[in-house]
Formats: structure tokens, sequence, C-alpha cells
């Protein structure tokens, strides 16, 4: 009988932990029905029916990351939650042309997690940034044409280091957002901005080319591009 309640009380305790991890599936089958290849977003067809999106981001307020999960889980977490606490922005203001139409966008404490309320300022800066990922940069998205594209699946803990790869090359090496050469580097200014990201392990330059389908040489002359604000869909 000890044994039996030792074993109900590992059982119970075990489910209780699982349970507090937010389960991103819902979030994938916005992401996969409103999202294309490219990463345009029908926000309007979003707004129109936003019920998944609305308990996707219910579960994140009631799910918040504890010291129990992993580095994973909680890169994916709030990477998801920016991307999807982004998308309920718009289509709460839908229709406009750019996310700057709004006022303070990145500073408007909307976001409830847990007894928090955040902006997405906040979960980028105080919290993602904080866990010395580089490539958060190229997965959480602002928007805007200019961005790194909003991934049609959600991220998840199993895969992330290969999604966050995938990203990071696609945004790189996609002609729109970067200009690569071997010593000419016409580049988004995510890479002016977050600098100091980047340089975690060498040079800006050392980063990319662990990226890039090109041989970058490290004297490469840097220009950066203009920024693309119209809303990316």
């Amino acid at each position: 009988m000890t044994r039996f309640f030792i074993f109900l009380f590992v059982v119970l305790t075990t489910t209780s932990v699982l349970a507090q991890k937010a389960d991103h599936t819902l979030w994938n089958t916005v992401l996969q029905n409103h999202v294309s290849n490219k990463g345009q977003v029908d926000y309007k067809t979003i707004k129109s029916n936003p019920n998944q999106l609305l308990t996707y981001l219910n579960t994140l307020t009631n799910n918040a990351p504890d010291s129990d999960w992993t580095r994973e889980e909680t890169l994916a977490y709030w990477i998801n939650a920016y991307n999807a606490f982004t998308v309920q922005l718009i289509i709460n203001n839908y229709p406009l042309q750019s996310i700057k139409d709004l006022k303070n966008p990145w500073d408007k404490k909307f976001i409830t997690i847990g007894n928090k309320t955040l902006s997405l300022n906040q979960i980028e800066h105080d919290i993602l940034r904080t866990m010395h990922e580089p490539r958060i940069h190229f997965a959480i998205v602002c928007a805007s044409v200019s961005c790194p594209k909003l991934s049609n699946s959600a991220y998840t803990a199993r895969d992330l280091d290969i999604q966050l790869n995938r990203a990071t090359r696609a945004f790189l090496n996609d002609p729109s957002k970067n200009n690569i050469e071997k010593n000419k580097l016409e580049l988004s200014k995510l890479f002016k901005w977050f600098t100091t990201d980047f340089k975690q392990n060498g040079s800006l330059i050392d980063f990319l080319k662990q990226y890039s389908d090109i041989d970058i040489s490290k004297k490469a002359k840097i220009v950066y591009k203009d920024y693309n604000w119209n809303l990316n869909e």
C-alpha cells in the first residue's frame, strides 16, 4: 500500500509539472492556416475569426515558465509568445499600414503572463536577450516587411536549435533582406541595432560566416539597408 501511494504521488507530481508547460499546437495551427511560406500573414482572416489565437494566448497566460523548465522550453515559449501577442496587437488595430502607426507599440503593456503584465520590449530585452541566444532575433517578428519572416510553424523545445539555425540562414541569405558579397555586405539594420548580441563570441563577421552561403572576408565593408516597416501581409 505504501508503495502504491509513493507511485501515485510521483505520477501526480510529474503530471502537474508537465501540465505547467505550454502546448504550442494551437499556435502551430494558426500559423499553418494563416501564414504563407514567405511569412506573409493573413491578418484580415485571423481578425474575422480569432478564437484559436485567443485560446492559445490564454494558454500562455496561464502557463508561465518556471525553474523546472529547460532552457529550450523557455526560449520556445517566449519566442512564440512574442510572435503571437504581436499578431494580437495587429488584429486589435487592423486595418493599418504599419505597426509604427500605433503609439509606442513595443512599450504598450498588454501581455498578461501569470500575474505580470508585460510589453513586447520587456519580452525581447528583459527576457529573451538575457538568455544570450542571438538567433532569437531571426525568430521574433515585428510584423514588418524588413523583419525576419514569421515562421508558419511554432517553435518547439525539441527542434529549437534546428529551427533557429534555419531562421538565421533564411534571413541572412534572403536578398530582399541582405546583400552578401565576399568583400561587401549590405545588411539589415537588425545587425546594427543588436550588434552586441552578435559579438558574444567574436566579431559580427565571425557570426555571419557561420550562416552565410558566401565565404565572407573578415575585411568586408559593411553598410546597412533602409528598413521597410510596412505590414508583412
